[in-house]
């Protein structure tokens, strides 16, 4: 027979799991989210032409190092690194590999900073004398993939011309014959951009040394030439630009000014007019002949902050928590030992590496946070690296199961999403169907502790 005192015992114990399991609407002072722009840039460096370094920024002014000699190809070098993030979620790069030949070079990552050699592809334009440099890819409006390269037929001295060659199938891996863009030769480095029908090309005037501006209804013309010169007011003895689309619809240059050894970028609202240069004085000297791909994460979605528990949207009795360093979804209520209660309780914090994102600190380990390794979810101490930031931070949201639930999407991998998997808790790039929708959304919950 129950007694009056073990009755009141359960009674507290369901009550405190009612008011765990309630979901926590965030209040107008809930911290606000995204979607939060990321930055990814590729470069080689004044030190090696045969290392790719990788940064990262939250806003493409301040880059931080995530990875020094993140690839380095089995032979040749690894200049002019361009990157792309293509519809099988992969990052691609593409590069040049050498001061002569016909070859250019590619390589792939899941998660932007350990790459994996692909191949060399010979363009079949020019022989061991000639040059073949400076690949950038370049999508077009109907998703057609391009990587648009600068030859001479009579090596480094010679005049070098744009070429195109287009991905003849979905895994990058067959590509066309070059097809020349139109633009008349001496000119190299040119990066191509689409707005509405019409073309864009920045590229070097390779006598002059300016960056000058083409534009074009066609990608293989004909281009007129907008902007000659000085027109932009940066001077000369510039290379390698490449653009990035801000989010308030701005356009960022980039060049690398090869002369004086620095690094500057410029802002335009319409690609015909462009600010002063800045200098970029933490890359100045170091990287050289970047790219930079801007994904957004999260959306508008708040995650409430200070100490909460994560309820699984289709596991409802199972709550994240960690165990042996690793995150799992593990069966949880108001009963549980406390210690697994509390490795089920996060102080959620702004972002580590943007505030307008999260990041989940463990409540009773300072300085221990949740962060994707290998694509797993594991808890390990802030050691203050960029890549640990990165890796620690997630935006929020709107459930993808809906119905008041919450989805956590990774920062610096946008596109992949806290989701369970045989109750592991692992980043998975988005699919569609229920079962993943189901699988990486949650409840916030008041602490389990």
């Amino acid at each position: 027979m129950r007694t009056r005192s073990s009755l009141r015992s359960v009674l507290r114990a369901c009550a405190a799991l009612l008011v765990a399991a309630l979901v926590l609407v965030p209040s107008p002072s809930a911290h606000a989210a995204g979607p939060a722009p990321h930055y990814l840039m590729t470069a080689f460096t004044n030190a090696s032409e045969s290392n790719m370094y990788v940064y990262d920024s939250f806003n493409g002014t301040a880059y931080n190092l995530i990875r020094a000699n993140a690839y380095t190809p089995p032979s040749g070098l690894i200049r002019d690194p361009s990157v792309i993030r293509h519809t099988d979620g992969y990052y691609y790069l593409v590069y040049t590999t050498n001061w002569t030949g016909n070859t250019i070079g590619f390589a792939r990552s899941a998660d932007s900073v350990s790459w994996t050699f692909l191949r060399n592809v010979t363009v079949g334009l020019n022989g061991a004398t000639g040059s073949t440099w400076a690949p950038e890819w370049f999508k077009d409006g109907d998703g057609s993939v391009h990587v648009i390269f600068s030859a001479s037929t009579t090596g480094t001295a010679g005049q070098f011309r744009p070429y195109r060659i287009t991905a003849s199938n979905s895994a990058l891996s067959a590509w066309s014959a070059p097809v020349a863009l139109g633009i008349p030769a001496n000119y190299i480095d040119s990066f191509l951009v689409k707005v509405g029908s019409t073309y864009h090309s920045f590229l070097k005037n390779e006598t002059t040394k300016y960056i000058e501006h083409a534009t074009a209804t066609s990608l293989t013309g004909p281009w007129t030439f907008t902007g000659t010169g000085n027109w932009a007011g940066w001077g000369s003895g510039l290379e390698g630009p490449a653009l990035t689309r801000l989010p308030d619809g701005r356009w960022r240059i980039y060049f690398d000014n090869y002369t004086g050894g620095r690094y500057y970028y410029a802002d335009s609202s319409n690609l015909s007019s462009f600010g002063a240069k800045i200098e970029l004085t933490a890359l100045s000297g170091t990287a050289r002949h970047f790219t930079v791909l801007r994904e957004d994460a999260g959306d508008t979605t708040a995650v409430p902050t200070g100490n909460r528990s994560l309820r699984s949207a289709n596991f409802p009795d199972r709550y994240l928590r960690h165990r042996g360093g690793l995150a799992y979804l593990d069966p949880l209520s108001a009963s549980s030992p406390l210690a697994d209660r509390q490795a089920a309780t996060f102080t959620v914090t702004a972002g580590l590496a943007h505030a307008g994102c999260y990041s989940l600190q463990s409540a009773t380990q300072p300085g221990y946070y949740l962060r994707h390794y290998n694509m797993r979810l594991a808890l390990q101490r802030d050691d203050g690296s960029a890549i640990f930031k990165g890796d620690a931070t997630f935006c929020g949201r709107g459930g993808l199961a809906g119905g008041g639930t919450i989805s956590l999407e990774s920062y610096n991998l946008p596109g992949r999403y806290l989701r369970h998997y045989n109750y592991e808790l692992r980043l998975d790039l988005w699919a569609s169907g229920s079962v993943f929708a189901s699988d990486a959304s949650y409840t916030i919950t008041s602490p389990l502790s």
